[in-house]
């Protein structure tokens, strides 16, 4: 067996022991999230924007709202757009280039939230229909990766959408004027994910990196206000037992309101 084999075999043991025993290597309890940061609008020249930090991870959201075109089967609607970067900065195991599979789920998992909870009522960004409606980008960017960036990034964008504003306009003889005036994004729920990692048999809140590295399975959670499950994603080889995804759903539902609690504090700060 190599040497690095060894040393992730020894280090998954002792993290496993530790959990096990219903505790951390960080000191958290099993159900534990290390600390939320949200800082808003760090991007001064975006319609909304939000720099959250989850422990040691660190991530940003970046919203843009622009004029474009419906897609044909939602005519009458706006578009949300959401795109994820993983900049090498942030971890030696991200590497320039085009979007790999982790930045392609990480927006999946991200924009399936906001999408399934119905967060954006995107009836009211159509302009004409069938025509012109607003198009939301919601941009992630991964600054400092140290595990669980579901949900450092569903915390910095939901942050950042509850902090964008759209143009007000008016429609006379089929052309769109736009006003300076602005109003805020209209939101219709706030969706939070909450991630958790199977190991040992245990689930565990938040994984850091080295959890993410020993562990069987991951599970995501996206839940509203009103604690509806609006979107789930698995990941990793492991499987999750019935009775896994039961107790999973339990501790999402709590969770999701502590976290809820932090965002709706941090935004209703930024409006004073």
């Amino acid at each position: 067996m190599p040497g690095s084999e060894i040393v992730a075999k020894i280090k998954q043991k002792q993290i496993a022991d530790l959990i096990s025993q219903g505790t951390r290597a960080d000191g958290r309890g099993l159900t534990d999230y290390r600390k939320i940061a949200i800082q808003l609008e760090p991007i001064a020249k975006a319609e909304g924007s939000a720099l959250v930090s989850l422990g040691n991870t660190k991530v940003m959201t970046g919203v843009k709202i622009e004029m474009g075109s419906p897609f044909p089967d939602t005519p009458d609607e706006g578009v949300l757009t959401v795109n994820a970067e993983l900049l090498p900065l942030a971890s030696p195991t991200f590497e320039p280039g085009p979007p790999d599979e982790r930045s392609v789920e990480l927006a999946r998992v991200v924009d399936r939230g906001i999408r399934e909870s119905k967060a954006i009522d995107v009836e009211k960004l159509c302009l004409i229909p069938g025509k012109k409606v607003f198009v939301v980008f919601a941009d992630v960017y991964i600054l400092d990766y140290d595990g669980n960036l579901f949900d450092a990034s569903s915390i910095a964008t939901l942050s950042a959408l509850l902090k964008a504003q759209i143009p007000e306009y008016e429609v006379r003889d089929g052309e769109i004027y736009l006003k300076e005036s602005k109003v805020p994004l209209p939101m219709r729920s706030r969706p939070v994910s909450v991630t958790m990692a199977k190991i040992g048999g245990k689930l565990v809140v938040d994984p850091s990196i080295d959890e993410e590295q020993v562990m069987d399975a991951r599970v995501t959670m996206a839940i509203d206000e009103n604690g509806n499950l609006c979107a789930i994603q698995k990941g990793g080889i492991g499987t999750l037992t019935r009775a896994d995804v039961i107790s999973a759903m339990q501790i999402a539902l709590e969770k999701s309101e502590e976290i809820r609690k932090k965002i709706a504090e941090a935004v209703e700060l930024g409006q004073n």
